[in-house]
């Protein structure tokens, strides 16, 4: 028998695994991962950004872990060598109706204690002559990182403090009972006294098999993302947002260095069909099903029939795509929009239509499920960890 267990090998279960036996110097630890490699899902597909805690309601998990998960992503890469740059960030105002979102943001900005620039037009042209707009705000501090080199080395630390890590092990059967954890799967059976559960995408099923009475239901949401050519990987020096509307659940699209010298911009936000299909098109008729099916999710898209057929358009016409992108960055052309692999966002969807916001972590005697952990469940992924180890301590 283990005495913990963690299902799920993106950057929060790894970064939880290594807590755990930071915490518990000689506990025996499990890790198990579906997938055949680490960070297979959302935190390998994702556009790198360490955030500095913008955007997230004051006192809220994101806001209080995104900003010390940033700090932390920056010491943890620098001692271990990974690469990182802090390039900071631009918000970019178009519009007059942008720029009174923009004031909001820097208001809230302050509240939740995030170091922010307010420029205008001219020192915007100024910095970053690509780039147009009315006014911004720049954020020193945001940064970029390899996500997945992170979590390999979140997970060599692991294995260097004993515990194992087990892939292409998927679980189909959890039983809690008094003494322990039961979980199993088509590659083996294992008992544990203590489970933690960092499902991503299959986060309310993992719930589910566990017997947790829960009601929301994960709907994926593809966001497809373009590369620049490499002649162009020198437009900007700063990630480049654009003022997000309160109304939509999503950023928008951005445009945003890499470690590695590209330059990438997206994403969108279309529904996906296959909670794991990243290619265009993709559709598994079980996720399907139960998305189609789930009046929560009926709801959500009631309320944004106009968003939902906006952001379908710019997905099937790269011109519509184009737009978003030239409402700041006015110069780019179509030959410069160059195919890049989709991500998938695991988004929490509750009955009602409420899209959970914040990050939502429940437990049970002897297990913590983590329920819904998008961005920036990857820069708060260290905080996120201590969170979970001070639940199992409880």
């Amino acid at each position: 028998m283990y005495d913990y267990c963690v299902i799920g090998g993106g950057i929060v279960g790894v970064a939880t695994a290594r807590r755990i036996l930071e915490r518990r110097p000689g506990a025996s630890l499990l890790l198990v991962e579906k997938a055949t490699a680490l960070a297979a899902h959302q935190t390998g597909h994702n556009s790198g950004v360490i955030h500095s805690g913008i955007y997230y309601e004051p006192g809220s998990l994101k806001a209080r872990y995104c900003r010390r998960g940033a700090r932390w992503t920056k010491e943890f890469a620098a001692a271990h060598g990974i690469p990182h740059r802090v390039c900071g960030k631009l918000l970019v105002a178009t519009d007059a109706a942008e720029h009174e979102r923009m004031l909001a943001l820097y208001e809230r900005s302050v509240t939740n204690g995030v170091e922010v620039e307010r420029i205008d037009a001219a020192e915007l042209a100024r910095r970053e002559p690509h780039v147009t707009g009315v006014g911004a705000l720049y954020v020193p501090d945001t940064g970029i990182v390899d996500y997945t080199r992170v979590t390999e080395v979140l997970a060599e630390r692991v294995r260097a403090a004993g515990g194992d890590i087990m892939l292409g092990a998927e679980i189909t059967a959890i039983d809690e009972n008094t003494d322990a954890v039961t979980v199993s799967g088509p590659a083996g059976t294992w008992r544990t006294r203590r489970l933690v559960v960092c499902a991503g995408l299959q986060a309310d099923r993992m719930a589910r098999l566990a017997g947790l009475p829960i009601a929301l239901r994960i709907v994926p949401f593809r966001g497809e993302y373009y590369q620049l050519p490499p002649e162009r990987s020198d437009l900007v020096r700063t990630l480049i947002y654009p003022i997000p509307d309160p109304e939509l659940p999503f950023l928008g699209v951005h445009l945003s260095p890499t470690v590695d010298g590209g330059l990438t911009v997206g994403p969108n936000a279309v529904l996906g069909l296959a909670r794991e299909g990243y290619r265009k098109g993709s559709l598994d008729l079980r996720d399907a099903r139960e998305v189609l099916g789930y009046r929560g999710f009926h709801r959500v898209a009631a309320g944004n029939v106009r968003t939902g057929l906006r952001e379908l358009r710019n997905s099937l016409f790269r011109r519509g795509y184009l737009a978003q992108c030239r409402k700041y960055c006015p110069e780019l052309t179509l030959a410069d929009l160059l195919p890049r692999e989709a991500g998938i966002r695991a988004q929490a969807v509750l009955p009602d239509g409420t899209l959970a916001h914040d990050f939502l972590i429940e437990r049970t005697p002897r297990s913590v499920h983590v329920l819904n952990a998008p961005s920036p469940a990857a820069t708060s992924a260290l905080p996120i960890a201590d969170h979970i180890a001070d639940r199992l301590d409880d």
